[in-house]
């Protein structure tokens, strides 16, 4: 048995085909629909209250009798800045007296990391879904053996060769090696570091070379061709994010699907002005202006975001939708616009294509 059939096996699913987090931008219907059609859905409940995420999960399991994945955010809890914060909503103050109102007095630290948060970890050993899966880092050894000691199987997003030895010391079960071509906020476990800017393929055969665990590509692979090149290249399963976006299924708004299916779409940028963590969206006015000469520091992960969601609700009431975060990783442009079940079949299609 290969690598691929041993994860799928594992699993309880036909493919190994994983439908990205993507939180804000994944339902309960797009997960259950990508596990009704053979792969992994999975939902991000990072973003979210753990009443909120306990009403996805359950609404996903009254959908779905197989299984699918949960991602939660385990960031270092936020280090506090009030002189860089203060001066990144002065720079902001124009494009608030743009969207209509005064700028923030101050920030808020509007996501609890789940390396910190006992509800979450107490909701999910109770629903137990499939699997768990961790971003921008991996909670401490006792919570990860509570969710494998539930039976839950567990994965870790790596963006380098040092993240992915982390994650297989703590004994998770699988990596989700993510290139730079990803579209979202990078799974870096230190913001600050230097980062490698590894393209998914060449993670891909490092990670080969060097761990025993099952990797899943992620990371600019938009179908089924691509799916079989990083199969091919070393990995157990691949993982696609903007690819699902345009389906119906999907949260993304009509200016967001607009801009994926416009000429928009080739121009994505890997940035901090969104949130304050690396991440890759269609480029906007708001990343320009952050990106600017002579711009400040972004404030830090997540007050920067709590600034331009403020900003960006205010701007879409006047009709702007220059201020929102349009996750899109570099294969944007192969985005197609089609139900997540059709979408499915499409890419199995192209998987199972003979060479002519």
């Amino acid at each position: 048995m290969n690598t691929s059939s041993r994860l799928t096996t594992r699993l309880g699913i036909r493919y190994p085909i994983v439908q990205a987090p993507m939180a804000g931008v994944s339902t309960p219907e797009l997960a259950a629909a990508v596990t009704n059609a053979g792969g992994l859905g999975s939902l991000g409940i990072g973003a979210s209250t753990t009443a909120d995420a306990r009403k996805m999960i359950e609404r996903a399991q009254a959908l779905t009798s197989g299984p699918f994945n949960v991602n939660v955010f385990c960031h270092k809890p936020a280090r506090r800045d009030g002189v860089a914060e203060a001066a990144w909503v002065e720079y902001l103050a124009p494009l608030f007296e743009e969207a209509g109102i005064a700028p923030p007095d101050t920030l808020s630290e509007i996501y609890t990391s789940f390396i910190e948060d006992d509800e979450a970890l107490a909701m999910l050993l109770e629903l137990k879904p499939a699997v768990v899966s961790f971003h921008f880092g991996i909670p401490s050894p006792d919570r990860i053996a509570a969710l494998k000691d539930a039976g839950i199987f567990t994965m870790a997003t790596a963006t380098c060769l040092g993240e992915a030895a982390t994650i297989e010391a703590a004994g998770i079960d699988a990596i989700v090696a993510q290139g730079i071509e990803a579209g979202g906020h990078r799974g870096m476990f230190n913001p600050e570091a230097t980062d490698q800017c590894l393209s998914t393929f060449v993670l891909v055969r490092l990670l080969a070379q060097k761990t025993t665990l099952p990797i899943i590509a992620a990371g600019g692979i938009m179908d089924g061709f691509g799916v079989k090149a990083a199969i091919q290249s070393g990995a157990a399963a691949v993982q696609l994010g903007t690819a699902f976006v345009l389906c119906p299924e999907s949260s993304a708004n009509e200016a967001y699907r607009e801009a994926l299916k416009s000429e928009r779409a080739a121009e994505t940028r890997l940035t901090k002005v969104l949130s304050g963590r690396p991440a890759r969206g269609i480029v906007n006015r708001l990343i320009s202006f952050g990106e600017a000469n002579q711009s400040p520091n972004t404030a830090g992960y997540p007050m920067a975001y709590d600034a331009a969601k403020r900003l960006n609700a205010a701007a879409s009431k006047l009709g702007n939708h220059e201020f929102g975060a349009q996750w899109a990783g570099q294969g944007a442009p192969m985005a197609r616009e089609l139900t997540a079940a059709d979408l499915m079949a499409l890419i199995l299609s192209e998987l199972l294509m003979e060479e002519v």
